[in-house]
């Protein structure tokens, strides 16, 4: 099980890599676009010295490692080293496609799409791409901030100076995709652990949480409540679940007693050993 699920979160960050690759070499760079942290000075290296980004992503990530070594676990530093060669190794691959386009804001969007999402799979794998997200990882877990706006915070520092490279306009430009990627990825890792919290108001309690434990096999909770009007004292069943078991649960409960109160809330929920994933 184990040797599985590491399996599964390297093949998430390996496809991460690759396209946070295709969004640097087909969108961001031939409109010479910016970009933040370390993937922004790989560009601008580019630009300015036509060094291959592939030698100033390796080098100065790297660098950046060491620095996260001291702050982050070993899992997460390994996956992130696994996350730089594979983005390394893509970002040499030789372009196979060059377009003309004079909307810049159409790989700005596509750009920032393609780097959210990328950055959603690697984070969510438990690895990053080393940059300002090993900032990101730093400050999301001694200061509580969300990995995408503390990445946001620290991208914003290499993509705002770099107007006197690619000009104001795609500076700009840069700072809407970057705001994209961000917004992306706080919402990709929103939904890791999403699952739906139930409390039932009843005046069928027992009935209803036996058929949901006997019918649907879902586990269920009663916790003992007494109204203050009446005093009357009457338990309040309590259920996690995911959205696909929600529209099995309401029908059912619906079935037995049309006049319950049902209470549905948005949570998040991990096993006590992954909570580090959901700070």
């Amino acid at each position: 099980m184990f040797k599985s699920e590491n399996l599964k979160n390297l093949s998430l960050i390996t496809l991460g890599a690759m396209i946070y690759a295709i969004a640097i070499n087909y969108f961001l760079i031939p409109t010479k676009l910016g970009e933040g942290g370390v993937t922004g000075l790989t560009t601008i290296a580019y630009y300015t010295l036509n060094v291959p980004p592939y030698l100033t992503n390796l080098f100065l990530n790297g660098l950046l490692l060491l620095i996260g070594y001291k702050f982050l676990n070993r899992q997460t530093i390994i996956r992130s080293i696994w996350a730089i060669v594979w983005l390394s190794i893509f970002l040499r691959i030789p372009v196979f496609y060059t377009y003309q386009i004079s909307e810049t804001i159409i790989p700005t969007l596509a750009g920032g799409f393609l780097t959210g999402v990328a950055m959603g799979l690697i984070l969510n794998a438990g690895g990053s791409i080393a940059g300002s997200t090993i900032l990101g990882r730093i400050f999301n877990k001694y200061f509580g901030m969300k990995i995408g706006s503390a990445t946001l915070f620290f991208d914003l520092v290499v993509a705002i100076p770099s107007v006197f490279i690619i000009g104001f306009q795609n500076m700009l430009l840069t700072v809407l995709e970057l705001y994209i990627s961000a917004h992306l990825t706080n919402v990709f890792l929103a939904r890791f652990g999403s699952k739906k919290s139930i409390n039932i108001i009843s005046d069928q309690t027992d009935l209803i949480a036996e058929k949901l434990s006997t019918e649907l096999h879902q586990g269920v909770t009663l916790i003992k409540a007494t109204g203050y009007y009446s005093k009357t004292a009457r338990p309040i069943i309590y259920l996690i679940c995911t959205s696909k078991q929600l529209a099995e649960i309401i029908p059912l409960i619906r079935e037995i007693d049309a006049q319950a109160l049902i209470v549905v809330d948005n949570i998040r929920s991990v096993r006590a050993e992954e909570l580090d994933r959901l700070l």
